[in-house]
């Protein structure tokens, strides 16, 4: 009986390897297929191709689809795709990098903004993410919350042109007149003919 048992199991584990390598198998070829498929800008044969395989517990292929559906201008349901791919691998930033592109593209700012602090999350000290949020408070004016991104960017890098140059000018409109002054300068280290730095300084009593 328990031999029985035993050889049960080692057939029902044979079994279900021979049907993960098949399913892998096919995936292997639809991907490869898609790949094939974007690369003569046939988007929705990638597509197609890729979805008649469709897990909603894949990673890949929901990256894969987000992916697709962007450059296909399918904005809406890309960010559906990395949005579930999101919740699939939640300790990964990789798909909240990837969803960015067609919210912006929606010009989903808020949304755009809330992305941003969930890949801070994951990842408090990615300059990048950093800059990034600091813009979207500079372009709305609240220089405050701006400075307070690019401070800490800046930190990180402290000779990074676009660091360097969003920080001197949120000081500049904050008032901190004497700092935007440094800061325009060190641009200027960078690239002498600088004409926003240049711009700055000129507006500098």
């Amino acid at each position: 009986m328990e031999f029985l048992k035993k050889t049960i199991v080692v057939l029902f584990v044979i079994v279900t390897s021979f049907s993960f390598s098949q399913e892998n198998k096919a995936l292997q070829t639809a991907f490869a297929k898609s790949y094939a498929y974007e690369a003569n800008y046939q988007y929705e044969e990638a597509i197609k191709v890729v979805k008649d395989l469709y897990n909603e517990k894949s990673y890949s292929i929901n990256v894969r689809l987000g992916w697709l559906n962007y450059i296909n201008k399918n904005y809406g349901s890309s960010i559906i795709y990395y949005q579930k791919a999101s919740a699939i691998m939640p300790s990964s930033a990789e798909s909240l990098w990837a969803m960015l592109s067609p919210q912006i593209a929606l010009e989903k700012w808020g949304d755009v903004e809330k992305t941003y602090f969930a890949i801070l999350k994951l990842e408090p000290r990615n300059a990048s993410a950093l800059y990034k949020l600091g813009l979207i408070y500079y372009y709305r004016k609240n220089y405050t919350a701006a400075k307070k991104y690019f401070d800490i960017a800046l930190n990180l890098y402290p000779m990074d042109y676009n660091s360097l140059l969003m920080t001197a000018w949120t000081d500049y409109f904050l008032g901190n007149l004497n700092e935007a002054k440094i800061l325009f300068n060190r641009v200027l280290l960078l690239y002498q003919t600088d004409s926003s730095a240049l711009e700055g300084l000129s507006l500098i009593k």
